[in-house]
């Protein structure tokens, strides 16, 4: 008999294979429909395109999850699902601790809320397949400058805010869920150290990305989504997902109103609401530090 571990990485071989050729099947259509969508100059057509893109988005996404359930998917302990709108506005938040966390939250929301966009850092529009998927589903891509490279060329200071603002206004006539993983990274023991993290489950919070949508988009959002997310007995790597790990996964949804005060400063430039800003944040990242201790008690054996 083969080794046990060759059995799993056979498997994780298998799975990773179908969901290459899933997203092959989608890409393409995809990327055929986005270049009739470029070319096509009327505002009315464009839309209609684009419903249909994001529905080939949500088809993708429930190939992806076909094929894990076949593998024996992760049994999700999904929570704060109700009153969603598909056709809805919505800010996502969540914690992050490894790639699976992409499929798991596209399996979870998709159908219910708008199909989730990611803010992408603008050299992964060249990563194989799935850039060109990225660029057809709209993502917005964010071109960021390093301090050194401001400091030698100061005419490009506010470009990437500019640059990300205008992919922002596409969404304005189409249904949308921007989602943002608020530490910036995956959590690590390593890397809370080194950031000096307050928090037992988090890496601080990193405010840019998120003022950036809520002074973007606003007052489209209905809410935010504030997720919170646990894995029993530790994350699972997307190649242990692959794989077969099984691990209990909880998804927990916390809908917070978008309040006011928080659209209406300028994050870059009113030093009070960035300071009322950054308290908020806070609080939110507190409460759900909190949150995920209490979501582990719950998911150990009794």
């Amino acid at each position: 008999m083969l080794p046990e571990k060759i059995i799993k990485n056979l498997r994780g071989a298998l799975v990773f294979a179908a969901l290459t050729v899933n997203t092959i099947l989608w890409v393409v259509p995809l990327m055929l429909l986005a270049f009739l969508k470029l070319s096509i100059p009327v505002a009315g057509v464009r839309r209609v395109l684009t419903r249909w893109l994001m529905a080939m988005g949500e088809n993708w996404v429930s190939g992806n999850a076909i094929i894990l359930r076949l593998n024996g998917s992760p049994k999700l302990d999904v929570r704060g699902l109700g009153n969603l709108n598909r056709h809805g506005w919505y800010l996502v938040i969540v914690n992050h601790q490894t790639w699976s966390d992409i499929l798991i939250l596209q399996t979870v929301f998709n159908r219910r809320i708008p199909f989730l966009k990611f803010f992408i850092k603008q050299e992964l529009i060249w990563f194989p397949l799935l850039g060109i998927a990225w660029w057809a589903l709209d993502m917005p891509f964010m071109k960021r400058y390093s301090k050194s490279y401001l400091a030698r060329h100061p005419e490009k200071k506010g470009h990437d805010l500019k640059a990300t603002q205008e992919a922002c206004k596409r969404f304005s006539t189409t249904p949308t869920s921007v989602i943002n993983f608020v530490e910036g990274t995956r959590f690590s023991e390593e890397k809370k150290e080194k950031r000096g993290s307050p928090y037992t489950n988090l890496l601080p919070p990193r405010a840019g990305g998120i003022a950036l949508a809520l002074g973007s988009m606003g007052r489209m959002f209905d809410a935010v989504l504030d997720v919170t997310m646990v894995y029993a007995g530790g994350a699972v790597t997307f190649w242990e997902m692959c794989c077969g790990e099984l691990r209990p996964v909880i998804v927990d949804v916390l809908q917070r109103p978008v309040e006011e005060w928080l659209v209406q400063g300028d994050y870059s430039h009113d030093r009070e609401y960035r300071a009322a800003f950054h308290r908020w944040l806070t609080e939110v990242w507190t409460e759900k530090d909190r949150r995920i201790d209490e979501l582990r008690r719950q998911a150990e054996p009794a």
